[in-house]
């Protein structure tokens, strides 16, 4: 495991007045992680993504990206930065590769005509790159944003709810590019979203937050088998395996029933013993299916079921 700290959030809190957006909020990201910053509306996202970015002062706590404070290295830290924060916005009447040059050269970022074309292909533009982005859709104003984020090629690219208000197709394409940036560009990417699926599919690492605070940190992969799987088993005799069933200890797990499936609550380790089980009582099992989700995860989290 790479352990090099890109992000180190420590005791992060923010007031305004009477309400405590973020509280006492800790979590950590890893070079090369996809990382899934979730939480239901009103958890602290935003706030959180903010203060990262030195748009807003926190009330108390430490920051640090690539080992350094963001109150005393702002710039050279955000020399290494690109983000995006909810919708990116452009000159409509402008074409994407003229929207890309000015903005290149606002932010003092080399913008040679190559440069600009290079991150255009990238995000899938190449071809309309002299078109108005007032003609773009949604999803295209999204992906010219995220080619804006990386023409100066930083290490860290932080995305809030880069796929909000795009259909399945525009998701997917966020979600490949993302994807395509951690893996063959080698780039660590801070991902906040409420689609939980996206997040399940792409992230490396997650954090779940709810009133500012954090709830749980860690893989996708170790949060959800820390719990009971809903799993379904299909049998060819579903008589004769309910019967099994009974006059077992696995009747504990036991949930419901329909034509030739049986459904039960277990932990991934008793996934195994379960089917073992059953085909020594001579009962084929043509599949097992688990329905555990990330959201029935964080719902539970977020609900208070768990911590």
């Amino acid at each position: 495991m790479n352990i090099e700290q890109v992000i180190e959030v420590r005791g992060l809190t923010k007031k305004f007045g009477n309400l405590v957006a973020v509280n006492n909020l800790d979590l950590n990201v890893y070079r090369g992680d996809v990382f899934g910053f979730l939480g239901p509306n009103g958890a602290g996202k935003s706030t959180t993504i903010r203060m990262l970015l030195s748009l807003i002062k926190p009330t108390s706590g430490e920051m640090k990206i690539f080992g350094k404070s963001i109150s005393k290295d702002r710039k050279e830290i955000f020399s290494k930065v690109g983000a995006i924060v909810e919708k990116p916005d452009f000159y409509l009447y402008l074409s994407a590769y003229k929207n890309l040059e000015i903005l290149g050269k606002l932010s003092g970022t080399d913008v040679s005509k190559k440069k600009i074309m290079s991150m255009l292909e990238l995000v899938g533009l190449d071809k309309r790159y002299k078109s108005k982005v007032k003609t773009y859709s949604h999803g295209m104003k999204q992906r010219l944003g995220i080619a804006q984020a990386l023409l100066h090629d930083p290490e860290l690219i932080i995305l809030d709810e880069p796929t909000t208000g795009l259909d399945p197709q525009g998701m997917k394409e966020i979600r490949d590019l993302i994807i395509y940036l951690s893996k063959e560009k080698g780039k660590t990417v801070f991902l906040s979203s409420h689609i939980l699926h996206e997040v399940e599919l792409i992230s490396t690492r997650m954090i779940i937050i709810n009133k500012g605070t954090t709830q749980v940190e860690g893989t996708v992969e170790e949060l959800l088998k820390t719990d009971k799987v809903k799993v379904t088993f299909e049998v060819d005799r579903i008589e004769e395996a309910l019967r099994a069933v009974n006059e077992s200890s696995w009747q504990k797990g036991f949930k419901s029933t329909s034509k030739n499936e049986i459904n039960f609550d277990l932990t991934k380790d008793e996934i195994s013993g379960l089917n073992k089980y059953l085909i020594e009582k001579g009962i084929a099992v043509s599949a097992i299916i688990p329905v555990r989700s990330l959201e029935e995860y964080f719902l539970k989290i977020t609900e208070g079921g768990s911590k």
